[in-house]
């Protein structure tokens, strides 16, 4: 499959496509009902793909014309440093790709990217139950040995 992998950026024709992967990525992370996760954060989302002035960007591994992944991710500013972060929000396979390099070949397209945009890292998170993903993440990245705080306000 790694030879006839294409990751490309996201087209606005892919729409159904990514859809069904984005509801099964929110389903992935429990949020499945309306109430989690309404339509307009989804279509506000879609359409930042394609806003220039927007810093949020997407990929998509397809195989022979088939969407197998996604990945979004974003560029921001940081106190520590002059160069943008760029920050991998969301990374999700279908689950007869995983342990194919899917998800390996989403991480390292994000590289060329951050790497035009002056970024020096690439950096993402991932639940602490995410046992499987954390196994790849190990061999590609470091773990920064930050957790995570969040709270609704």
């Amino acid at each position: 499959m790694k030879h006839s992998l294409i990751v490309r950026a996201v087209t606005t024709s892919d729409l159904p496509a990514w859809s069904l992967l984005w509801n099964d990525y929110n389903a992935f992370y429990g949020r499945k009902d309306a109430t989690a996760l309404a339509d307009e954060i989804t279509q506000t989302t879609w359409q930042r793909f394609f806003d220039p002035l927007e810093p949020m960007h997407a990929l998509v591994a397809e195989h022979d014309g088939r969407l197998l992944g996604l990945t979004h991710y974003l560029f921001h500013r940081s106190t520590t440093q002059l160069g943008l972060n760029c920050y991998l929000q969301d990374l999700f396979t279908v689950e007869a790709a995983r342990g194919k390099g899917v998800g390996r070949a989403l991480i390292e397209a994000v590289y060329s990217p951050a790497k035009q945009a002056g970024s020096p890292r690439v950096y993402w998170q991932t639940h602490e139950t995410n046992v499987i993903a954390m196994r790849l993440y190990d061999q590609v990245a470091k773990r920064s040995g930050f957790l995570v705080y969040s709270q609704l306000v």
